[in-house]
């Protein structure tokens, strides 16, 4: 299983910020610190925003923050607001045209194994992936 790199992009934002939860952080400055596209991180900061996981300031003097203390951000929640579908196979989605469909087992075991993924991920919030000695040596910002 790989989750698609918008979903790594937004953990990544998220980290960030709660690496940085005293100001309103920029595009600019993500992107940069990351050396991702501005333009990708725009349109995962819309995402984010009206999923509830951060907010956003617009103007000269605004940026983004957390929308909520990290630990209460679910890891598997954000992966699963970010993730298109978890369609490991053919067979898993709605417009199967699978031959085996009906008499083959993968797909039951493939569900299993995706739903003890995103239970193992529920048990994590966003605050387990950034601790306070390695936000200041990995996050901090000259901004």
């Amino acid at each position: 299983m790989r989750l698609n790199l918008s979903s790594d992009y937004a953990l990544r934002l998220l980290m960030y910020l709660a690496s940085n939860p005293e100001r309103l952080c920029t595009i600019s400055e993500v992107a940069e610190h990351y050396a991702i596209s501005r333009t990708h991180l725009m349109k995962l900061t819309n995402g984010l925003a009206q999923h509830g996981w951060i907010l956003t300031v617009r103007g000269k003097n605004g940026g983004m923050k957390l929308a909520k203390a990290a630990n209460k951000i679910c890891i598997a929640s954000v992966i699963l607001d970010c993730e298109a579908d978890f369609q490991l196979v053919e067979c898993m989605g709605n417009a199967s045209t699978c031959m085996l469909d009906g008499s083959c087992r993968l797909k039951g075991v493939l569900h299993g194994a995706m739903q003890s993924f995103i239970q193992h991920l529920r048990q994590y919030t966003l605050a387990d992936l950034v601790t306070p000695a390695t936000a200041r040596v990995l996050f901090q910002s000259e901004y």
